[in-house]
């Protein structure tokens, strides 16, 4: 079920230069990840909207940032799929450009969400994006998706390195999440209203 905070939520548009921005926003969370990860899952497990974010039987088939709007002037970000090796080598250059233009220059983008597939985490685009809220001073959580893959003591190992990973990095924290079984869900939807709240999740321990 949907919290207060995104029991209003609707799409608001789908923009793909940055003059179609919306304005006035106060706050917003954005979603960033690899194509294939699970990102419009973990939108929709988090928001309890099955279909708020389509998911697309073409990965990285999506160009566009599309804005999901909520009470109070915030929103939810779901940004282009990054890292499809088979999209055209101009849509990726286009989806660099575009996404990099949005974390750069967007002053109500509160934090950043990245999942990441547990099975592969941290790869060198996840690096990058990592990169980008550290330039920017964005916090960054990381939801290590489809956790159900794993036995739990697999599952809690994994986690544990990709924390002390960004034990390095000045803003960063990661969980379990699965949005087919439920793992973490209810944690990642606090964090997130956190976010669009104004406060901020300690560190990974």
């Amino acid at each position: 079920m949907s919290t207060p905070a995104f029991s209003q939520i609707q799409f608001e548009l789908a923009a793909s230069r940055r003059s179609q921005w919306p304005q006035g926003s106060h706050a917003e969370i954005a979603f960033a990840g690899r194509s294939n990860v699970g990102k419009s899952s973990a939108i929709n497990a988090i928001t309890g909207r099955q279909n708020l974010a389509r998911t697309s039987k073409t990965p990285g088939r999506t160009q566009q940032i599309v804005f999901f709007r909520l009470a109070e002037g915030r929103y939810l970000v779901d940004l282009p799929g990054y890292g499809y090796a088979k999209a055209p080598i101009n849509l990726r250059r286009h989806w660099e450009t575009f996404i990099t233009d949005y974390l750069y220059n967007r002053p109500s983008l509160r934090a950043l969400c990245i999942p990441m597939d547990i099975r592969h985490p941290l790869t060198s685009l996840d690096r990058t994006m990592l990169a980008c809220c550290r330039d920017v001073g964005l916090h960054a959580h990381v939801l290590l998706t489809k956790a159900d893959k794993f036995k739990r003591g697999r599952a809690t190992t994994v986690y544990r390195e990709v924390c002390r990973d960004l034990a390095n990095e000045p803003a960063a924290t990661a969980q379990l999440f699965s949005a087919r079984s439920g793992i973490g869900v209810d944690e990642a939807r606090e964090t997130v209203s956190g976010f669009l709240s104004g406060t901020e999740p300690p560190g990974p321990q």
